[in-house]
């Protein structure tokens, strides 16, 4: 296997990591860090196809996309945070005092915290979605406004795999005076950072994208926690298949079953929809990490600062949140977002992960073409981290 890009000698054992994972059974992946505001790893090794494109086992490039899933979430509440630091929004405030259709169906007191801390009931639709409905951003925020909370807002917490992501997106567009939620990503966060990472691919860019499976064959000893996880996740859909996570998942199908379409690539599905590359999620996470000039610094701490941390109802398992990031549950390898105690970030359904640690200054991106099984931090990720990390600690 030959590992390109560029790194620094002493990361060398971490590259090395990256290339036992190809040993294992990875296809295609990309792997960057940014350690104290430098790019000290900037990796990618195998192979990707992209079916829609007519191309098949062409080599992955730098420049190679792919679909990152709830890694995007982090990136969302980057935007939410950029506006709360210029005022235009209030955490504390309802969404219905930017959205005022958004009052309908008792979720006039609704705050914006709530939302971005997964405690606002909104975790999943209760009203049939078509499946092609997913791909109209003006089709998805009318059927917000007409929803209700599966439970009293802010008395528990429920991750909102989709939904989370165009309640927040459509306050961007709403208050940051930009005509979409991707518009104002590429002005404020993609365009300033020289990276290439959309909420909706441009049809010059849609030949760049890996399609996206599952993983041909088990990587080796995953953390106890993974396999468990997934399994009582199955679990909890089929014992109800009403219920909240359910239909979380599966309403419309075309969630689970359209992310290697044209249609899921060119849409803004904010919460699940982002492509991006390695470099990409390193360099947004390292600028974080560094206190660089992409977050107010009086604003930087909401990004650890810990909201939520309880069973979750719909994931099944303990989770801590902040503003829109996941927060790291130490004594957990698959949910551990680097050492420090401010480290913040996301994972993506599959293994994608972008995270940010200040305390080590460092900013972390993987991204990979086959999904593994855990819910949370993939065990391809949880062996680089920890092999960067023994690095910064020698």
């Amino acid at each position: 296997m030959t590992i390109n890009g560029q790194w620094l000698p002493q990361w060398q054992p971490l590259v090395d990591t990256f290339e036992a994972n190809f040993a294992m059974g990875e296809e295609g992946a990309g792997l960057a860090l940014v350690y104290r505001g430098e790019l000290v790893v900037n990796i990618w090794a195998g192979q990707r196809s992209n079916k829609a494109a007519g191309l098949v086992d062409q080599p992955w490039q730098d420049d190679t996309l792919v679909n990152i899933f709830s890694a995007g979430k982090g990136l969302v509440a980057l935007c939410i945070l950029q506006l709360v630091a210029e005022g235009k929004l209030q955490l504390d405030a309802s969404v219905a005092d930017y959205w005022p259709e958004f009052a309908q169906a008792g979720k006039a007191e609704i705050s914006v915290r709530q939302v971005m801390s997964h405690r606002a009931g909104l975790s999943a639709f209760h009203q049939h979605i078509g499946n092609e409905q997913i791909f109209d951003w003006a089709q998805m925020t009318n059927a917000l406004a007409l929803e209700h909370s599966w439970w009293e807002p802010g008395s528990a917490q429920g991750y909102s795999p989709f939904i989370y992501g165009w309640i927040l997106g459509e306050l961007v567009r709403r208050v940051s005076g930009y005509a979409s939620f991707n518009t104002y990503f590429q002005a404020r966060v993609a365009e300033p950072l020289g990276i290439c990472c959309h909420f909706g691919v441009p049809d010059e860019q849609l030949d760049k994208i890996a399609d996206t499976g599952p993983l041909k064959r088990p990587l080796g000893a995953a953390p106890a926690s993974t396999g468990a996880d997934s399994v009582m996740l199955g679990k909890i859909m089929k014992a109800d298949p009403r219920g909240v996570t359910n239909r979380a998942f599966s309403n419309p199908i075309s969630l689970m079953t359209a992310t290697n379409s044209q249609e899921w690539r060119r849409a803004q599905i904010p919460a699940a929809g982002a492509h991006a590359n390695a470099s990409a999620l390193a360099r947004i996470y390292g600028a974080l990490a560094n206190g660089d000039s992409l977050l107010a610094d009086a604003t930087l701490p909401l990004c650890w600062a810990e909201q939520t941390f309880t069973q979750d109802q719909v994931l099944g398992l303990p989770l801590r949140f902040s503003h829109g990031f996941m927060l790291s549950q130490h004594d957990r390898p698959d949910c551990r977002y680097g050492r420090g105690a401010r480290a913040f970030g996301h994972p993506g359904a599959g293994g994608c992960i972008g995270f940010a640690d200040p305390d080590y200054q460092l900013g972390f991106g993987y991204v990979t073409q086959r999904m593994g099984q855990s819910l949370l931090i993939d065990e391809r990720a949880v062996r680089l981290i920890d092999s960067a990390y023994h690095l910064l600690e020698q």
